[in-house]
């Protein structure tokens, strides 16, 4: 479970606020200012994650997502199992865009994988559904 109150949950939160409010560079600063304060692999993994959102091209992105899901698996896998599959989506997600569908397939195959043990609820939805766009996108 997110602590809410951990500082860099606290910050990549006033984050999505900001960004709901269109305020993109104000969201940036906050999701920067959370990976400067993380103190561990599973804060690195949520500034990361909230910093591959607000970059200026598909490549930086895809720089943080690929931080974000090696952080996350420095992380002991109870801790992050719920995160995982969002990871690997995002992850094949930039790798599809730049225009590799082999990575992007094998991020998405990784997803899956994981997306089964996620408790029935909305996000689990919107990941497992991303993710089975993704695999029939990269079929072939």
């Amino acid at each position: 479970m997110i602590d809410p109150e951990n500082p860099v949950v606290r910050l990549c939160a006033e984050g999505i606020a900001a960004e709901g409010q269109g305020r993109h560079e104000d969201a940036a600063a906050l999701y920067r200012e959370a990976w400067a304060t993380h103190t561990d692999d599973y804060e690195a993994c949520i500034a990361a994650h909230y910093l591959a959102r607000e970059q200026e091209s598909l490549q930086e992105s895809l720089t943080w997502n690929q931080a974000a899901l090696d952080h996350a698996l420095a992380v002991e896998e109870e801790r992050i199992a719920g995160f995982l599959p969002s990871l690997y989506l995002n992850l094949g997600w930039s790798h599809e865009v730049l225009g590799d569908p082999v990575t992007a397939r094998a991020c998405y195959l990784a997803g899956a994988a994981r997306v089964a043990g996620l408790p029935a609820g909305g996000y689990t939805d919107v990941v497992r559904d991303g993710i089975e766009r993704g695999l029939a996108r990269t079929q072939g």
